[in-house]
C-alpha cells in the first residue's frame, strides 16, 4: 500500500503540466498598468519603452511577479514572491468569447520558519467547452490549532509540527452554455504530524480525536459549475456556483474511508446601479457527509483554497465537521474592501449545535 501511495504523490507532481497541445497564443489588448517585469524591462531596454505595448502583444503570456513582505498571527512576518500568468490557449478573434486561462503560483518564507508553496491554474479550451483545473499546495508548518468547536480560546492552543502535500484536480465538460460537470482527483497527504511540544496536562481535543503521524487521502470526485462572470480573476458581474463531493476511499490509497462536499456559490452586482461600486456575495459550504476526517483536513477558519474563510480570525482559530458561512466583499473602483462573516455551524464529537457570529 505504502507503495502504491508513493506512486500516486510522484504522478501528481506531474498531471498539472501534461496539457495537450493547442495552436500559438495571443494577446488581447491591455491597458498601460506596468509591474515588476515591466520595471526590469524598462530598465535594461530602454530605447524600446516607445513601443512597449507593441512588443508585449507578441509575447505569448502575460507574466506578473509581485514581491512583498506580510504578517499574519498565523506566520509572524514573511517575505512572500509571488508570480502569475494570464494567457488564451488559442489566437483570438473579433467577438470571440473565450476566457483567459490562469495560473498563479508563490513561494513563502516566515518568521515562524513556515514554508508555503501554492499552485493554483484554471485552463480554458476549445472556447471554453473544456476547463482543467488544478490546486497544488506544499506547506511546511509548526502551526497553532485551538481544538475543536466554537468555543476555543487562546489559552487552548497546541503548537503542531507537520508536512502536507495537496493535490487538487478536475476536469470538466460543457453541458450547457456556462454549465459544466466532470470528473476530478483530490490527494491530501500530511506527514511528520507531531506536538511541537510534549503534552503533560489532560488530553486536548488533538489527542481525543485519535490523530496519527501519518495521514493520506485518495478521492475520486464530481464537480458541477455554473460560471456567468466575466472575467475569472476581477469580475464586475455575473455568478459562481461550484459543488464537489469527494468520497476517500481506501482502495485508492486512503487510510480510511470518508466523504466531503463543498458547496460555493459568489455573485458580483453593481450597487448602487448608476455607480461603479462592485457588491460581491459569497457563500461557502464544507461538510462531512460521512466518515472520520483526519485531524488536520476538517474544515477550518482559513484553510480553504485562498485562506479567505473566517476572515478576522487566526487560522485553525474554529475547526469542526462542518463549517457554512457567508460574506459580503464590496468594491469600489478596485480599491475598497471590506468583509462580514454572518453564520457558521459546529459539529463537536458528534452533538450539533448552530452559533451565529456578527462583525
Amino acid at each position: 500500500m505504502m507503495r502504491f501511495r508513493l506512486i500516486i504523490i510522484a504522478l501528481s507532481f506531474f498531471i498539472p503540466f501534461c496539457l495537450p497541445a493547442q495552436t500559438p497564443w495571443r494577446n488581447v489588448p491591455i491597458d498601460s498598468l506596468k509591474d515588476l517585469t515591466d520595471v526590469i524591462h524598462h530598465l535594461f531596454h530602454k530605447e524600446d519603452t516607445v513601443n512597449n505595448s507593441v512588443l508585449r502583444q507578441k509575447n505569448p503570456v502575460q507574466i506578473g511577479v509581485f514581491p512583498a513582505i506580510g504578517y499574519t498571527l498565523q506566520t509572524g512576518f514573511a517575505l512572500v514572491v509571488s508570480a502569475n500568468a494570464q494567457f488564451y490557449t488559442k489566437a483570438r478573434k473579433t467577438g470571440d468569447s473565450s476566457l483567459p486561462s490562469t495560473i498563479a503560483a508563490s513561494i513563502s518564507y516566515t518568521q515562524k520558519s513556515q514554508t508555503i508553496i501554492p499552485i493554483q491554474a484554471l485552463l480554458y479550451f476549445n472556447d471554453n467547452r473544456l476547463i482543467v483545473g488544478t490546486d497544488m499546495r506544499y506547506l511546511k508548518y509548526p502551526s497553532y490549532t485551538y481544538g475543536l468547536g466554537m468555543n476555543s480560546a487562546p489559552e487552548d492552543s497546541l503548537l503542531l509540527s507537520y508536512q502536507y502535500y495537496k493535490l487538487h484536480q478536475a476536469v470538466l465538460f460543457q453541458i450547457h452554455p456556462h454549465v459544466y460537470v466532470g470528473p476530478g482527483y483530490d490527494l491530501d497527504y500530511f506527514w511528520n504530524v507531531r506536538e511541537s511540544y510534549p503534552n503533560t496536562g489532560p488530553q486536548n481535543d488533538f489527542e481525543k480525536y485519535g490523530s496519527k503521524p501519518t495521514s493520506f487521502n485518495s478521492a475520486i470526485t464530481f464537480n458541477f459549475m455554473r460560471d456567468t462572470r466575466d472575467n475569472t480573476i476581477n469580475a464586475y458581474k455575473g455568478s459562481y456556483l461550484s459543488l464537489i463531493v469527494g468520497p476517500r476511499l481506501k482502495f485508492l490509497g486512503s487510510n480510511t474511508n470518508w466523504t466531503s462536499m463543498l458547496l460555493e456559490y459568489r455573485t458580483y452586482l453593481r450597487f448602487p446601479k448608476s455607480s461603479n461600486n462592485i457588491l460581491g456575495l459569497w457563500t461557502y459550504n464544507w461538510l462531512t457527509l460521512s466518515g472520520t476526517p483526519p485531524y488536520l483536513i476538517l474544515p477550518s477558519t482559513a484553510w480553504d483554497r485562498t485562506f479567505n474563510t473566517g476572515r478576522g480570525y487566526i487560522t485553525h482559530q474554529y475547526r469542526h465537521r462542518l463549517w457554512m458561512g457567508t460574506a459580503g466583499i464590496e468594491r469600489v473602483l478596485r480599491e475598497l474592501r471590506g468583509s462580514i462573516l454572518t453564520g457558521m455551524e459546529e459539529w463537536k464529537y458528534g452533538r450539533m449545535k448552530v452559533q451565529w457570529v456578527n462583525f
